[in-house]
């Protein structure tokens, strides 16, 4: 059992360096199939600047950009956890941050934001078509770069499965949080359709690194499923923190995209605890003020008054639930972690997932 004081995750300079090696892939020209075009002669590498022009500066930013990488530390602990022999493959860490980048290059479109981890937006820095096409390219690339695992055919095939029902559930949690308004939202569905985006978005993906690690270190099914619920719960826990920390300065790194959710019109915890905590009538009254705070993504502010609406009702909420929120949030997490303790007995690698729970509780403000 491998006890080290700390996990070890992919540095941004590893990151991009899988980068320049699927360039240097593509660069080779073996998927252009040239000696199928009318003149094979033609074939060469293409520049490799025309490969960075089209995926790699973007790629190589956002992974580049500071970044908690938990979901590549809990790929760790989950191998280490699974009594992993000899190193933990850092490509397992690599591939859901892979995943994770390109689903923030695609969420800030359809949200509309202007900042991600603490620079412009990336269809801002590069233009809306190249950063769409660069993190959904992203999502693949970690598909082809599954078989560079060192596994067994039958754990990459389960792998490469694992990976598409994430991607599959992410969007589906996406595709809800894009369609609903919290200010219209029936009453009775608030709780439900928050705790739903909460589990597809961010649970299937903390899962999914979780899941990772377990599958490499050969772990049994029996705690390969104890990690995996871990990590979803892990996941479920921190976005409801993280959405508490919208309504003030943001989490850590983002703190341009603070009151985000209100201006999107987003279902998030806030509201969900505020639909229990408070009478009918004091909800209807802030879901109206929601109504008018919400702009849709995109948008552009009208004027300082709307900003001036948008911060008077997050400190609504944050009077209302923010402190009880918090201490849920915290609660939820701690049973997590002892729910675990409880499926995989004393270990130290425990101490390490709870240090590395406290530290993202703090970076969520």
């Amino acid at each position: 059992m491998n006890t080290r004081p700390s996990p070890k995750v992919p540095a941004p300079t590893a990151l991009s360096a899988l980068v320049d090696a699927a360039l240097a892939r593509a660069a080779s020209g073996a998927a252009a199939h040239a000696e199928d075009w009318p003149d094979p002669s033609a074939a060469a590498a293409l520049p490799r600047e025309l490969w960075n022009a089209a995926l790699g500066d973007v790629a190589c930013d956002v992974l580049s950009r500071p970044s908690r990488l938990f979901r590549a530390r809990l790929a760790e602990l989950s191998w280490r956890l699974a009594d992993g022999r000899g190193e933990p493959p850092a490509l397992a860490a690599a591939l859901v941050e892979i995943v994770h980048a390109g689903s923030l290059i695609v969420d800030d479109i359809e949200d509309g934001s202007t900042e991600r981890r603490g620079a412009p937006a990336l269809h801002l820095a590069h233009g809306l078509p190249r950063a769409l096409n660069a993190g959904n390219w992203m999502y693949f690339w970690a598909l082809r770069l599954v078989d560079d695992l060192e596994a067994t055919p039958l754990t990459r095939e389960r792998i490469t499965r694992e990976i598409v029902r994430a991607m599959h559930d992410c969007h589906l949690g996406q595709a809800l949080d894009l369609s609903v308004s919290v200010g219209r939202l029936a009453p009775s569905a608030v709780y439900r359709t928050v705790a739903s985006v909460t589990m597809l978005k961010t649970g299937a993906l903390t899962e999914l690194a979780a899941r990772l690690g377990a599958r490499v270190a050969g772990a049994s099914e029996p705690r390969a499923e104890a990690l995996a619920r871990f990590g979803r719960r892990l996941g479920f826990g921190l976005q409801m923190l993280d959405d508490f920390g919208n309504l003030s300065g943001g989490s850590e790194g983002n703190a341009g995209k603070a009151l985000e959710d209100l201006y999107n019109g987003r279902p998030t915890w806030p509201w969900a605890l505020a639909v229990r905590a408070l009478p009918a009538a004091r909800f209807a009254e802030l879901q109206g003020r929601a109504r008018s705070v919400a702009r849709g993504p995109g948008r552009g502010r009208e004027d300082d008054r709307e900003d001036v609406r948008a911060r008077g009702l997050a400190a609504e909420l944050q009077i209302a639930v923010g402190l009880a929120g918090r201490r849920e949030a915290s609660a939820y997490l701690r049973a997590a972690l002892d729910d675990l303790a409880g499926q995989v007995g004393p270990r130290p690698e425990l101490a390490l997932v709870a240090a590395e729970i406290e530290r993202l509780e703090r970076s969520y403000g």
